[in-house]
């Protein structure tokens, strides 16, 4: 899973281009390219992080044989992204978005020993330290102008400038990130330009369909009606959990996700509101079952599962591997951002999901909490610097308590015991703008029971990025 976020621009946001580098830029002050109503248009992005972590307390580290504890040992960590977005206007209302990227990676502790906080949203499942390149995105989308007011599209990448009307049915499908559509927010999304940590990125118990590096194949409407928006989707999920390959049998296996938006204003400062609810069906194992299998026979244990498993060598363990079937997942979580004035907006999500099955795509949170807010650089007369401070937690259901308390693990969690409590990170982070498109961030992080466990921490991890647009 990567954790690259939404590239997708809000259609209503214009960003200023006028005093950054890029390539269309350049072309259109040469008089070569209309920034207005655009034909294609082709952008980049380099984002380089680099973490480390002192050495913390920790009571017992991958006990019994259990693999997933996040190293006690001081460790550092680093990604590095290339990223190029290419647009194209097939026919009216018909765009065609195409954007390879690359990445190379060293995770803290293999990505394994954080639920719901993970410390860089670049990471993913799959990476390595050799630069790999794939295809994040190839995806057609379809407008359909249904009248109301005329509004400005911004140039941007994967969005072509134009207009719309404010009464729109939007189709979209292909090769893509359900984030590119569901559940944004102004304030915490943009995880190359906002927090680091992935419990800002989405929520963090939304486990929606995708495969290792964050991405599906599937289909969205949108219908726009003024301040209001009404999305539907359906993705393909991965063959196995946390994997790679991507089962297309999209009417046995399935993510669907359904969210209303409602946009405003308070005293002159725009605000949203969104509902977000998922419903995923795949071959995934409960908590319940896999603690039954054991009991009811202990040869079917962590140690010697013979089917897709996480590696664990403690043979007084349960394991998922055991209770695999055709399941669902149900959650629901509510998104709310406000500007409070023309430099300082604030945020809030919250998601509560069922917690009766392992994690199939994202982390390992049953229930999520985010807060926090952005402060702009105008008041001390650098408007392109940031200043973020966020705060998170997240929960696990107690069935999910009792099998990690067995020596149970799942995709990223699993000490071999558990003293549980909500887990919990606090994200600082200040952001200066070097020159025209190029960033600079400090990043400070506080986590609280790493894997929801009171055994171990709390852990510092310190980050530096650097981001380029072009």
């Amino acid at each position: 899973m990567v954790w690259s976020g939404s590239v997708v621009a809000d259609e209503l946001v214009l960003p200023d281009l006028a005093d950054k580098f890029s390539f269309m830029q350049w072309l259109a002050n040469n008089g070569q390219h209309d920034m207005n109503d655009e034909r294609w248009n082709a952008y980049g992005q380099a984002t380089y992080i680099s973490s480390w972590k002192p050495a913390f307390p920790a009571a017992y580290t991958n006990l019994n044989g259990s693999p997933n504890s996040l190293t006690a040992s001081a460790e550092r960590s680093f990604t590095g992204t290339v990223t190029a977005y290419f647009g194209a206007k097939a026919w009216q209302g018909g765009e065609i978005y195409l954007a390879p990227e690359m990445i190379s990676e060293l995770p803290l502790s293999d990505l394994k020993g954080l639920g719901g906080s993970i410390q860089n949203f670049e990471l993913q499942k799959t990476g390595s330290v050799s630069a790999t390149w794939y295809k994040s995105r190839f995806y057609l989308k379809q407008t359909f102008n249904l009248g109301g007011e005329s509004q400005k599209v911004a140039s941007g990448p994967m969005q072509l400038a134009g207009s719309v009307d404010s009464h729109r049915l939007v189709f979209t499908g292909g090769n893509l990130s359900i984030l590119d559509i569901f559940d944004k927010n102004s304030y915490a999304g943009d995880l190359r330009q906002q927090f680091l940590n992935m419990a800002f990125m989405t929520h963090g118990a939304y486990d929606f369909a995708a495969d290792a590096r964050g991405y599906t194949v599937g289909l969205a409407a949108e219908y726009y009606l003024d301040d209001w928006t009404f999305r539907l989707g359906r993705f393909a999920t991965p063959q196995n959990p946390n994997d790679l390959p991507l089962d297309f049998r999209i009417f046995k296996y399935y993510g669907d996700q359904f969210e209303i938006e409602h946009r405003h204003t308070i005293h002159q400062q725009a605000g949203a509101v969104r509902l977000l609810g998922y419903r995923n069906y795949e071959p995934m194992a409960r908590f319940s079952d896999a603690i039954a299998a054991y009991q009811n026979d202990p040869a079917q244990n962590a140690a010697a599962c013979n089917s897709y498993s996480y590696d664990s060598n403690n043979a007084n363990a349960p394991d998922l591997c055991w209770a695999r079937k055709g399941n669902t997942k149900l959650g629901i979580g509510v998104n709310f951002e406000q500007s409070l004035t023309d430099d300082l907006g604030v945020f809030m999500r919250g998601m509560y999901s069922d917690g009766k099955t392992e994690v199939y795509s994202y982390t390992s949170s049953d229930r999520s909490f985010s807060i926090g807010g952005l402060l702009t650089g105008k008041r001390w007369g650098r408007a392109k610097d940031s200043l973020g401070v966020g705060y998170a937690s997240s929960w696990l259901s107690a069935t999910h308590v009792d099998y990690l308390n067995r020596g149970g693990v799942d995709g990223f969690i699993g000490d071999g015991k558990i003293r549980y409590q909500a887990e919990q990170v606090v994200d600082v982070f200040y952001k200066f703008n070097l020159f025209s498109s190029i960033w600079a961030t400090a990043d400070y992080q506080h986590i609280i029971n790493p894997a929801y466990n009171a055994d171990r921490g709390p852990v510092d991890v310190y980050g530096l990025r650097a981001h380029f647009e072009f």
